[in-house]
C-alpha cells in the first residue's frame, strides 16, 4: 500500500509523514590552533602553573586562552591530555611504592606495604561491621498481636519527670 497524503495537507505535516529520521552523522572534529595546543601542553606538563603564564609563553592574551579553554572541544582535548599524563604518572607512582617497601624507615615500609596490600584488596576493616542507631525513635508503632485482650502500654520519652515537693528537696540539701 502506498503512502498517499491528501491534497489539502500542509507541507510540514506532509514532510513529517513521509520523512524517516536520518541517522545522526558524527560531526567532524573541531580545529584547535597550534598555540592553544602548546598552551595546553605547557599546563599539563607543569611548565606553566597558571593560564596567564601559559598564554604569555605561547604569545596569547590571557582572556583569549581562557575563552578558548571554555569551548567544549578544547576542554575535552585538555581532559584527554590530563588523563594520559596521569596514566603515565600512575605507573611511576606504583614503581615508587614498590621501592619504598625496601626503605630503611619502618614507618615508610609499613605505609607502603599497607597501600600495596590495599590495592590487592587485602586490608583490615576500617569501619565497624554493625551500625547501631541508639537514639532513633519510631514514628509509628503497629500492633500485630493476635490477642486483642492484651493491653498495650504506651511509654513516652517526652513525658515530664514527676515533680518533687519543694520542702522535700530543701530537706535533702540540709542533710
Amino acid at each position: 500500500m502506498e503512502n498517499v497524503t491528501p491534497p489539502g495537507t500542509p507541507a510540514k505535516a506532509r514532510a513529517r509523514r513521509s520523512r524517516h529520521p536520518a541517522p545522526a552523522a558524527p560531526l567532524p572534529p573541531r580545529r584547535i590552533s597550534k598555540k592553544v595546543r602548546a598552551a595546553i601542553d605547557a599546563l599539563v606538563n607543569g611548565d606553566c602553573k597558571s593560564i596567564r603564564e601559559a598564554a604569555e609563553k605561547v604569545g596569547f592574551v590571557r582572556e583569549s586562552l581562557s575563552r578558548a579553554l571554555n569551548k567544549p572541544h578544547v576542554a575535552e582535548h585538555l581532559r584527554q591530555k590530563v588523563v594520559r599524563h596521569l596514566a603515565i604518572a600512575a605507573a611511576r607512582a606504583g614503581s615508587t611504592k614498590v621501592e619504598l617497601l625496601d626503605s630503611a624507615n619502618e614507618m615508610v615500609r609499613d605505609r607502603a606495604s599497607t597501600f600495596v596490600l590495599g590495592l590487592a584488596d587485602i586490608q583490615p576493616a576500617t569501619n565497624p561491621s554493625v551500625n547501631i542507631n541508639v537514639g532513633v525513635r519510631a514514628g509509628f508503632v503497629i500492633d500485630l498481636r493476635d490477642d486483642p485482650s492484651d493491653t498495650m502500654r504506651i511509654v513516652s520519652s517526652t513525658a515530664a519527670p514527676p515533680a518533687v515537693a519543694p520542702d522535700q528537696d530543701d530537706q535533702d540539701d540540709q542533710d
